[in-house]
């Protein structure tokens, strides 16, 4: 059955126009990605009309407007809950829309605080601190070395080459240049030197899915072994990924533990969980994206499912699928 989708994004371009900084507009879109959305969304059979960011979507709501779902891919803006903010309003207009709900969407988006729920129900994860001041990060107790990054921020946003930190006078200046950057308290979390895994699973309840366990492995080329920034934008120089399948041990215990964090967290729809390994070689959860991103050639979701021979349209036609049957029931 054909849907009618409103599509909601926070283009880069639209947002440049309005005097935004490149810094805080990295998480948004291309008009190239919501041009490969709309045409998966065409060839699956259903009406897509663009509606825009949130403050659009309200206007829209408020007039009266209504989709058969939302395909919601806006980051939004401004405020730690940013990302809650589309599904907050289509929820107060009981509009039906994809992926997770306002209270997960917004807890996610603060590392520390997801850290701090994965952490209580049992789950690995690197020790850290959320430094406020100066004097706190002076003060940070961890032993070296650390990593640091804003504690709510996505797609890589702060984390650079100096984000892998061995000294203290270090650390505190890093501090300082994050929280000049980025007005908001810093994640200081111990370095994990193990293998990265990033984990995509799509669907909700019994019916959830792995698409991959995706190894990120780090070339010559690579700042700070770490997911960078620039490492993501330069990433067919400095990145290589590969699927880990059975019976490789790290790609069972990955997928078990990302789908035992995605079900504690509340994700819905499809989600993106990353992995890392300590000095040991044992699986530590560092954070989860649950508005992964949909690009049509570089998200990491979009790669692992082609590596494995799942095609993008029909990872959108999962999500809207899982999506749809949540309303359906």
């Amino acid at each position: 059955m054909g849907l009618l989708i409103g599509l909601c994004y926070d283009l880069k371009a639209d947002n440049l126009k309005a005097g935004c900084s490149a810094s805080e507009v990295m998480e948004f879109d291309n008009e190239d990605t919501i041009i490969g959305l709309e045409a998966a969304l065409f060839q699956l059979g259903h009406q897509v009309e663009r509606v825009g960011n949130g403050r659009e979507l309200a206007l829209r709501l408020a007039k009266g407007d209504r989709w058969d779902l939302v395909f919601n891919i806006a980051e939004g803006l401004k405020g730690r809950s940013r990302e809650a903010q589309v599904p907050a309003v289509c929820e107060l207009f009981a509009q039906p829309y994809t992926f997770s709900d306002p209270l997960t969407c917004a807890l996610t988006l603060d590392k520390a605080l997801t850290k701090m729920v994965v952490r209580d129900r049992g789950f690995l994860t690197a020790p850290f601190e959320v430094v406020s001041t100066t004097a706190e990060a002076t003060a940070v107790s961890l032993p070296m070395p650390v990593f640091l990054k804003p504690v709510a921020e996505g797609s890589s946003k702060g984390i650079t080459g100096h984000s892998l930190v061995k000294e203290r006078e270090e650390l505190v200046n890093t501090y300082q240049l994050l929280r000049q950057l980025f007005q908001q308290s810093v994640l200081v979390e111990t370095f994990l030197p193990g293998r990265e895994v990033t984990i995509g699973i799509i669907g909700n309840g019994s019916n959830s899915r792995v698409v991959g366990v995706m190894e990120v492995i780090f070339t010559g080329q690579a700042e700070a072994f770490a997911y960078t920034t620039l490492n993501k934008d330069e990433y067919l120089e400095r990145v290589s990924y590969r699927l880990l399948i059975d019976p490789e041990p790290l790609a069972a215990q990955a997928r078990h533990l990302a789908l035992d964090i995605y079900h504690t967290l509340g994700c819905r729809d499809a989600a993106r969980v990353d992995l890392r390994c300590d000095a040991s070689g044992v699986l530590q959860f560092m954070e989860v994206n649950p508005l992964p991103g949909l690009d049509y050639i570089r998200s990491d979701l979009v790669i692992m499912g082609r590596l494995g021979g799942v095609t993008y349209t029909e990872i959108i036609a999962e999500i809207l699928e899982s999506a749809w049957q949540r309303y359906k029931c």
